[in-house]
C-alpha cells in the first residue's frame, strides 16, 4: 500500500514538471512569434520595403479619410490581392492576417489600408473591377505562422526537384519560381515558356511528388524581372518590381523619336527585353516633334547640300552638315527656318548660303547665388594629393642653376691647386735626389709610439719601462 501511494506521488510530481517545462517552451514559442510578427511590421512601415509597395501619404490625415473595409493584403514577391474586412478588425500596415483561398485558407501581410485602396483597385483592374472580394477571417495566430514559415521552406527545394522533373519530361518550359499557401495545401508553379506546353503530366508526376494541390501559372521574362527584383542602370530598383504591375510593348521606334543609339546592349533592361522607361517620355517627345519637317530631305542652297544630322528636340534645333572645300561644315537651325528653305527648294529657289543663318544661342542663366563653398563641384569629397617636398631639386628648376654652378667652379679651381701643389713638391723631391727628411721621420715614429703606449690599459707596464726599472 505504502509503494503504491509512493509511486502516484512520483509520478504526480513528474507530470507537473512536464507540465511546467511544456508551459515554458510554450512561452518561449510564443514570444518567438511575437518578435518575429513585430520585426515583419517594422519592415512594412519602412517606403519600399516590399515589391510594388505604394505609400500611404493619406495617412495621418484624419479629416479626409473615408471609412473602407477594403485592405490590400501582398504575398510572396509581387503577388497581392484585395480582401474584404467584414469583422471590422483594427488592421495596420504590416499586420499578418489570415485570408480566405481556394482552396482552405493563406497568410499574407497587409500593404495598404484606408481610401487608397479604392484607387489601386481601379489602376489594377481598369474597368472591369470584381463585384466581390475574399474575406479577412482574422489575425494570423502562432500556428498559423508557425506553418506558413514551414511552408515558405519548402519553396526553394520544390522549385530545384521540379526543374529536374520537367527536364526528365523533355518539356520545352522554364519554372522560375514556386509559391506554397499558407496552410500548405496548395502550391503555384510560376514558368516562362516560347511556345504552348503541353503539362498534363508533369501535373500528375507533381501531385505524386509534393502531395499538395498543383496550379500553373505561365508569365513572361518581364513579371519573372520584376519577381526576382534588382538594380538597374539608374541605380534604383528595377520598374517592374516597384510599380508597373501592366506591361506595355516597347518598339525600338521609341528610341528613334527620343534619338536613343540603338545600341541592344544599353537598351535591354535584365530581362532581356527593351526597357520599360523608354515608353515613360515618349508621348511628350512625340507631342513636341510634331510640327517638325521631313529630316531626310537635304536642304539645296548655292554652295551645295546639306544633310540633317543631329536634332535636339526640345529646343527645336536641327544640324545640318554640308561641304565646303572637302571640309565638313556644321550648321544649326531652327526648325522655321528649316521648312522656309524647304518651301524655297519646291518653288526651285535656292538661297545664298546657310552659314548666314547660324541660329544665335540665347544667354545662359546665371544663379543668383555663389558657390562660395564649393558645394557645386563633384570632387569636393575627394582626398586631395599631398605635394612632396623636393628642397633643392625645386629651388634648382626654379633659378638655382647659378648657384650650382658656382659651386662646380670652385670645386674645379680647388682641385686645379691641388694638382699643381703636388707637382711642385714632385719637382722639388727630384731637384734633391729623392732624399728623406730624417727630421720629419723621427717626429712621425716618436708620435706613434706615444699613441700606441697611450691604448694600453693601466695595470700593463710597457716593456721599455719594465726593463728600466728593472
Amino acid at each position: 500500500m505504502f509503494d503504491f501511494w509512493y509511486i502516484c506521488k512520483i509520478s504526480f510530481r513528474m507530470d507537473v514538471e512536464n507540465l511546467h517545462i511544456k508551459k515554458d517552451e510554450n512561452t518561449a514559442q510564443a514570444d518567438e512569434m511575437a518578435k518575429y510578427v513585430q520585426d515583419i511590421k517594422k519592415s512594412s512601415q519602412r517606403s519600399g520595403s516590399a515589391k510594388l509597395c505604394c505609400y500611404d501619404w493619406m495617412k495621418g490625415i484624419d479629416e479626409t479619410q473615408k471609412p473602407s473595409n477594403l485592405v490590400e493584403v501582398r504575398f510572396k514577391n509581387t503577388r497581392k490581392d484585395f480582401f474584404v474586412n467584414e469583422s471590422g478588425l483594427p488592421l495596420e500596415i504590416g499586420d499578418v492576417v489570415t485570408v480566405e483561398a481556394s482552396p482552405g485558407h493563406d497568410i499574407g501581410i497587409v500593404s495598404l489600408t484606408g481610401e487608397l485602396v479604392a484607387a489601386q483597385i481601379k489602376k489594377t483592374y481598369g474597368k472591369k473591377v470584381p463585384e466581390s472580394f475574399h474575406k479577412i477571417f482574422r489575425k494570423a495566430k502562432a500556428s498559423d505562422i508557425e506553418k506558413w514559415k514551414e511552408a515558405k521552406a519548402l519553396e526553394h527545394n520544390t522549385m530545384i526537384r521540379s526543374r529536374q522533373i520537367a527536364k526528365d519530361l523533355k518539356l520545352n518550359m522554364k519554372i522560375g519560381d514556386v509559391e506554397y499557401q499558407g496552410d500548405k495545401t496548395k502550391a503555384i508553379f510560376y514558368y516562362i515558356a516560347d511556345e504552348r506546353v503541353d503539362f498534363r503530366e508533369l501535373i500528375k508526376v507533381f501531385a505524386d511528388e509534393f502531395k499538395v494541390r498543383i496550379e500553373m501559372r505561365q508569365i513572361g521574362v518581364r513579371q519573372e524581372a520584376g519577381r526576382i527584383g534588382g538594380i538597374g542602370l539608374c541605380g534604383r530598383d528595377l520598374c517592374c518590381s516597384s510599380f508597373i504591375t501592366n506591361f506595355v510593348s516597347v518598339s525600338t521606334n521609341a528610341a528613334r523619336y527620343q534619338e536613343v543609339s540603338l545600341n541592344p546592349q544599353k537598351m535591354a533592361g535584365q530581362c532581356g527585353k527593351l526597357k520599360c522607361c523608354l515608353n515613360f517620355e515618349l508621348a511628350s517627345y512625340m507631342d513636341a516633334r510634331k510640327n517638325f519637317p521631313d529630316l531626310n530631305v537635304a536642304l539645296e542652297f548655292k554652295d551645295g547640300r546639306a544633310h540633317h544630322t543631329k536634332t535636339d528636340v526640345y529646343k527645336g534645333i536641327l544640324t545640318y552638315q554640308y561641304k565646303k572645300d572637302d571640309i565638313p561644315v556644321f550648321v544649326e537651325l531652327s526648325v522655321d527656318r528649316v521648312k522656309e528653305i524647304i518651301e524655297l527648294n519646291k518653288k526651285g529657289v535656292k538661297p545664298d548660303s546657310l552659314v548666314g543663318e547660324t541660329l544665335t544661342v540665347e544667354e545662359e542663366y546665371t544663379p543668383d547665388y555663389e558657390n562660395v563653398v564649393g558645394q557645386e563641384s563633384l570632387t569636393r569629397f575627394d582626398k586631395k594629393k599631398k605635394k612632396k617636398k623636393h628642397g633643392n631639386r625645386n629651388q634648382n628648376a626654379q633659378g638655382g642653376q647659378p648657384q650650382q654652378n658656382q659651386q662646380q667652379n670652385q670645386q674645379a679651381h680647388h682641385q686645379q691647386n691641388t694638382n699643381n701643389t703636388a707637382q711642385g713638391q714632385g719637382q722639388k723631391n727630384a731637384q734633391q735626389g729623392n732624399r728623406p727628411n730624417n727630421q720629419q721621420q723621427n717626429r712621425n715614429r716618436h708620435r706613434n709610439q706615444n699613441r700606441n703606449n697611450g691604448n694600453r690599459p693601466n695595470n700593463q707596464q710597457s716593456p721599455n719601462n719594465g726593463g728600466q726599472n728593472a
